[in-house]
């Protein structure tokens, strides 16, 4: 998505270029409204002007788009699922707990018993156990899920302590986080899929310097060292080898650092281990192809 006066400065600043009035439209806006009605692009007016996105019709680009409906969709039925399984233990521990019946005090007047405290005139100490008060939001989520599995294992059949409703809450909140439209961040090894920028790009490698416009980024080519401004529909997240370092790019752990353990190559998914923050330790299993990438090394 691009901004279309910013797209036109870039192609007219070449000197062998066709000038719009050489053309049958003319005005740029007219162009763009052209291009819209034809498919080749989606435009949107906006305050600031009108954007384009480039509709690509290459088959691997269609591909890749179903795959990741197909991805998005498996995501909504996984949610939809566990917020199902939420409702039916929350059913029966209401079952479990049985109805509350209320009942009126009633006094006999007629009866003339006193009622008599009777104390007892020694009071045996016994050794109270010291209170350790825990607070429960500053757990960390590696003792937290420790503690679940321990738990589980122990308690079966038992109603769940307060600490294990945060976990499974906590939990919850993370899998009903939306995913960002972006995932562009600096410091990323890329894939260049675009190719009308012809040989010396297409294909080829390289490291987002700057991200800008939220769906713009600056991208070094690694090999040749040229630079080069994309939109992210052009680029592609790189998997490395088992052992590398990832950034995890959307989700419950969007800008975590990882090291990537394993591919699910039928799933088109990895298996990662946070390695930095307060969930470094922690195994992530199937995260998306599009949801990680190659951190940028000099080695």
């Amino acid at each position: 998505r691009v901004n279309v006066n910013y797209a036109y400065q870039e192609y007219i600043s070449d000197r062998d270029h066709v000038h719009m009035n050489s053309t049958q439209w003319e005005t740029l806006t007219e162009f763009v409204k052209w291009l819209g009605r034809e498919g080749v692009v989606k435009a949107d007016e906006t305050e600031k002007g009108w954007y384009v996105t480039y509709i690509d019709r290459d088959p691997e680009a269609i591909a890749r788009a179903e795959k990741k409906n197909k991805m998005a969709a498996t995501d909504e039925e996984r949610q939809e699922k566990f917020l199902l399984e939420q409702m039916e233990r929350a059913k029966a521990k209401n079952n479990d707990a049985g109805p509350s019946v209320s009942t009126v005090l009633q006094r006999d007047e007629e009866s003339e018993e006193k009622v008599v405290f009777a104390m007892p005139k020694t009071i045996s100490a016994k050794k109270v156990e010291p209170v350790v008060k825990i607070n429960a939001l500053q757990i960390d989520n590696e003792k937290v899920s420790k503690v679940s599995s321990k738990t589980k294992s122990s308690s079966s059949g038992k109603k769940r302590s307060a600490i294990e409703e945060l976990m499974a809450e906590n939990e919850a909140g993370k899998k009903r986080k939306k995913k960002k439209d972006s995932w562009l961040a600096k410091n990323i090894v890329v894939k260049i899929v675009a190719k009308e920028l012809g040989k010396d790009f297409y294909k080829a490698k390289g490291v987002i310097e700057d991200v800008f416009d939220t769906y713009g980024a600056k991208v070094k080519v690694i090999k040749t060292g040229k630079k080069v401004k994309l939109d992210q529909s052009h680029l592609e997240t790189v998997i490395p080898q088992v052992g590398r370092k990832v950034l995890i790019l959307n989700g419950a752990y969007d800008g975590s650092q990882a090291i990537l353990d394993q591919l699910n190559v039928e799933e088109f998914t990895v298996n990662v281990t946070i390695s930095s923050g307060v969930c470094k330790g922690r195994t992530v299993s199937g995260v998306p192809y599009e949801d990680v990438s190659k951190l940028y090394t000099n080695d």
